[in-house]
């Protein structure tokens, strides 16, 4: 017994040992934000993260909600106030970089860049500045494309705006579109041929307000008056479009792969998708373009955590919570395994983004393209109730969107 007993002793003594010469696990606590439809996802990913992570510490993380859309103005506000980590379209990447809110990759570089087409590819060099890498690339899949419902419309009639928005109104239901966001109506502007893009100096050039080969902006804006004072549309954000997706009101809408979930339980077997169609300028039939991007997850520069943060970040945009992502809010993913799985090659909404991006450009515009952009739309979409004069409205918009950066 007295032995049994000493081989005990010993026994505790030496793993006491152990645990004192390995100390106490680090303590980490980390921020990530993400946009209102990613916050339950999030938390699934955080809570996986920190069982992955459990044996080499005791990690915490906090989740909060910043748009994507006003993710750069919140971080160079005040970066040192920003999260540790957070996602941002690849439009913002420039002035993140400008302002010194980003901290450049420098775990699995090597991996990141292959896994998601390499050096060459679109999705990694949306994530590079000056060839260095500030960002792990999301999402492939910022872009947007007609959702419809089938049992209303044939594959011909969805080739044409004109047409859905007839048999919309014979159905006393609408078709709809985001006219107060700059995003979707660039699609009007660049199907006329009409320009928009970023100088050198970082500010924005634009020629809405003037004429392409065929076509003057204020052809455009005619046209979009048109649509949107016809019966058979329905001027609505993301939130109103779901919403009466739901209902029914709405049989057809411009949006993106964010709300495919929503759209296929609303319309089941009639679920639906396609690339966008022509619309009616200057007696002719064009094209609608769209603004193509990625979705990227960059580090704050001010972390008090560098290398959690990188194992956050890369984490979230991994093989599995990109297919996780996919699977549970739609958007496509960036890395080419997850792109060439047969559950993402057989999504209608995953189809028509492919269909879609033979009329799409990278979304490189400066931040003072937004704001005029809303009240421009917002004009047209309520009719332009104190019949403005269009050439001048056009005037002050791009006017606006063209003033020099600070």
């Amino acid at each position: 017994m007295k032995k049994k007993t000493f081989y005990v002793m010993v026994c505790c003594w030496v793993m006491t040992l152990l645990v004192s010469c390995s100390g106490p696990k680090e303590q980490v606590h980390l921020v990530i934000w993400g946009g209102e439809s990613s916050q339950e996802l999030l938390q699934q990913m955080a809570d996986s993260f920190i069982e992955q992570y459990k044996e080499e510490a005791d990690i915490t993380i906090s989740i909060g909600v910043e748009g994507e859309d006003t993710l750069r103005e919140t971080v160079i506000a005040n970066p040192a106030a920003a999260a540790d980590v957070f996602s941002f379209p690849d439009d913002q990447m420039a002035d993140l970089v400008k302002a010194g809110a980003l901290l450049p990759i420098t775990q699995e570089t090597d991996q990141v860049i292959e896994q998601n087409g390499g050096n060459d590819s679109v999705a990694v060099q949306s994530a590079m500045a000056d060839g260095v890498l500030y960002a792990y690339p999301m999402t492939a899949s910022n872009g947007y494309f007609m959702y419809y419902d089938s049992s209303f419309f044939t594959e011909e009639d969805v080739q044409s705006l004109d047409r859905m928005m007839q048999i919309a109104q014979e159905n006393g239901k609408y078709v709809s579109m985001d006219f107060s966001s700059g995003w979707y109506t660039y699609s009007f502007f660049a199907g006329a041929g009409l320009t928009l893009g970023l100088n050198e100096a970082g500010s924005n050039y634009c020629n809405f307000n003037g004429e392409s080969d065929e076509y003057s902006g204020v052809e455009v804006a005619e046209a979009m008056l048109d649509i949107a004072t016809n019966p058979g549309f329905i001027d609505a954000e993301n939130e109103k479009f779901q919403s009466m997706i739901q209902d029914g009101t709405i049989i057809a809408g411009i949006n993106g792969t964010w709300s495919a979930g929503i759209v296929e339980a609303a319309l089941g077997e009639n679920y639906a998708a396609c690339k966008l169609p022509t619309y009616s300028i200057g007696g002719n039939q064009e094209q609608m373009m769209s603004f193509a991007g990625y979705k990227l997850v960059g580090v704050n520069a001010n972390t008090q955590n560098p290398e959690w943060a990188m194992k956050l970040a890369n984490w979230v945009t991994n093989y599995d919570n990109q297919l996780l992502r996919f699977q549970t809010i739609g958007e496509g993913p960036s890395n080419l395994l997850v792109a060439q799985s047969i559950e993402v090659q057989n999504a209608p909404a995953m189809i028509a983004l492919s269909e879609q991006s033979r009329y799409a450009v990278l979304q490189h515009v400066g931040s003072q393209y937004w704001e005029p952009m809303v009240l421009f739309g917002t004009i047209i979409a309520s009719g332009n109730p104190d019949g403005k004069n269009l050439q001048e409205l056009l005037d002050e918009t791009v006017g606006e969107i063209t003033q020099p950066t600070e």
